[in-house]
C-alpha cells in the first residue's frame, strides 16, 4: 500500500463517524502541481480526543494544539507510515512567536485555513471526489506561481518567524515569486529571526541547500535582509575580489553561489554546507600582493569559522567533522598530481571522500573550469584494487615489542614508516618490514 492508500483509509475514518476531513497544506499543493507527495497531512472537525479514540495506536505529539500522528503498518509488515491529523482551529496570541498562547477547535473548515502559512499551502482536497476547497486564492497564486502570505503577512509571520524562511524556500523550490507585500513583510521583520530556535534555522536552510534550488535560495535570502541574519558570514563574501587568473567568473560569493547552482536536488547535507563555507575564510584573509590577490591561511581561518557557525546551529558532532573535514582538506587537491603513493592512497581514504571529490569537481566548474585533477583521481582510483588502497599491516605492536622496541609514542611514527613504504610498494612483507624498521628505526640503548 502506498502512503496516499493508507491516508485515505485513515482519511476516510473520522467521515464514517460523521465527521469532516480533507487533505490538506503541502500535500495538496504538490498533488496540483502533478508532483508525487513527500507526506499526506490530514485536517478534520474531529478533536484531538475523538482522533485518539478512533485510531487507539495513535501519538499525541501535540493535542493541545490540535496535532495527532497517526501511524499505518503496510500489508507487507514494512516500517510503519505516519499520517499527522489535525483539528480544524484558530489560533489566538504568539507571545513567543512559534506557538499560539490559545487554541480554540473548531467546525469551519474555511476558519482553519486562515491561520496558515501561505495561500498555496492553504488548500483542501477532497481525495474522493478530487474537489478542492480554496477560501484563499491558493489555486489562483498556483497558477501565477506567486508566494503569498495568507491574510496579513506582518500577522502570518508574526505568529511563527520560521514563515519568513520558508517563503523564501518555497519561492526558490519552486521558482516562484514573492508577492510583494509579503516581500516588504519579510525585509522589515527579518532581525525577529532570531526568535526562532538554532536548529529549525538550520533545517530550513538545509532544505534550501538540497532541493536544487540553492543558488536562487541564497540570492533570496541576501535581497530580503535574512542572510544577513542567519549566516553574516556568507554576506561577508560579497564583494571580495579574487585572482582572475583562478577566479574569471568573480568575487567569492558569485564563485560561492556558482557552487550552490551546482549542487543536486537530494545531496548530502554535509556536501552542500561544504561547499556553502569551503571559503568562508577568504574575506578574513583578503590581501593584495605584489604579484596578485592572496588569502593566506583561509583554509585554517576557515574553519575555525565553519566550526563557529556549526556550533551556532547546533550541528551534530559527526556532521561538523564532515563539514569541516571537506573545508579543511578542499585545496589539497592541488597537490594531487604530485602526492607520493601512499599520501594518495592516505589522502582518499578519507571518510566519505566521494564528498570531498564533488566538492573539488563543483569548485573548479564555478572557477577555472580545469577538470584535470579531478578526472586524475577517479581514473587511478578505479584502477586500484581495494587491497592497494588499504592492505592488511604488515607488523603490528606485538611484533615490535618481539624485536625489543618499548612500546610508547615512537610506535606510531615506526608503523606509519611501514605502512607508506607498503602502499608505495617498497614493502611488500613482514619481513621486509621488520628490516626496514632495524634499519631505519634502531633499538635506542
Amino acid at each position: 500500500m502506498k502512503t496516499r492508500d493508507h491516508a485515505v483509509v485513515i482519511l476516510q475514518t473520522p467521515r464514517q463517524r460523521g465527521h469532516q476531513a480533507y487533505f490538506d497544506g503541502g500535500c495538496v499543493r504538490d498533488l496540483l502541481l502533478g508532483l508525487e507527495p513527500g507526506d499526506y497531512d490530514i485536517a478534520t472537525s474531529a478533536t484531538p480526543d475523538d482522533v485518539m479514540r478512533i485510531f487507539p495506536e495513535s501519538y499525541d505529539v501535540g493535542a493541545q494544539f490540535g496535532v495527532v500522528l497517526v501511524p499505518t503498518a503496510a500489508a507487507d509488515d514494512s516500517a510503519a507510515q505516519l499520517v499527522e491529523v489535525a483539528t480544524f482551529r484558530s489560533d489566538i496570541g504568539y507571545s513567543d512567536g512559534r506557538h499560539p498562547d490559545q487554541v480554540r477547535f473548531s467546525k469551519d473548515a474555511r476558519e482553519d485555513v486562515q491561520r496558515r502559512d501561505f495561500t498555496i499551502n492553504g488548500m483542501l482536497l477532497d481525495p474522493f471526489t478530487n474537489d478542492v476547497l480554496d477560501f484563499v486564492g491558493g489555486r489562483k497564486d498556483l497558477e501565477a506561481k506567486i508566494i503569498r502570505a495568507i491574510g496579513d503577512p506582518g500577522l502570518r509571520f508574526a505568529e511563527d518567524k520560521l514563515r519568513m524562511l520558508r517563503g523564501v524556500r518555497f519561492a526558490a523550490r519552486f521558482d516562484y515569486e514573492i508577492e510583494p507585500a509579503t516581500f516588504k513583510a519579510i525585509q522589515r521583520l527579518a532581525p525577529q529571526i532570531h526568535q526562532v530556535s538554532r536548529e529549525r534555522v538550520r533545517d530550513e536552510l538545509t532544505r534550501m541547500l538540497t532541493e536544487g534550488q540553492a543558488r536562487s535560495a541564497f540570492l533570496l535570502l541576501d535581497q530580503t535582509g535574512l542572510l544577513h541574519e542567519v549566516l553574516p558570514e556568507i554576506e561577508a563574501m560579497k564583494a571580495v575580489e579574487q585572482p582572475p587568473q583562478f577566479h574569471p567568473e568573480g568575487d567569492v560569493f558569485v564563485h560561492t553561489l556558482l557552487l550552490l547552482d551546482k549542487l543536486p536536488k537530494g545531496c548530502p547535507p554535509t556536501l552542500a554546507w561544504g561547499a556553502l563555507l569551503h571559503d568562508v575564510g577568504k574575506p578574513a584573509t583578503f590581501r593584495v600582493a605584489p604579484d596578485r590577490i592572496r588569502f593566506d591561511g583561509h583554509v585554517e581561518v576557515g574553519v575555525k569559522m565553519a566550526g563557529e557557525i556549526c556550533r551556532r546551529l547546533r550541528f551534530s558532532n559527526d556532521d561538523t567533522e564532515q563539514i569541516l573535514a571537506l573545508v579543511e582538506h578542499h585545496m589539497r587537491f592541488a597537490h594531487a598530481l604530485r602526492m607520493s603513493e601512499s599520501t594518495f592512497k592516505k589522502f582518499v581514504r578519507m571518510p566519505r571522500f566521494d564528498e570531498h571529490l564533488d566538492l573539488h569537481r563543483i569548485d573548479c566548474q564555478s572557477s577555472h573550469g580545469d577538470l584535470t585533477t579531478y578526472r586524475f583521481i577517479r581514473e587511478k582510483i578505479s584502477a586500484l584494487p581495494p587491497e592497494a588502497m588499504r592492505p592488511a599491516p604488515l607488523i603490528t605492536g606485538d611484533d615490535l615489542i618481539a624485536a625489543g622496541y618499548m612500546p610508547g609514542p615512537r610506535f606510531k611514527e615506526i608503523l606509519s614508516a611501514v605502512e607508506d613504504g607498503q602502499l608505495e610498494g617498497r614493502l611488500q612483507n613482514r619481513g621486509q618490514a621488520m628490516e626496514f624498521v632495524a634499519r631505519e628505526f634502531p633499538i635506542r640503548e
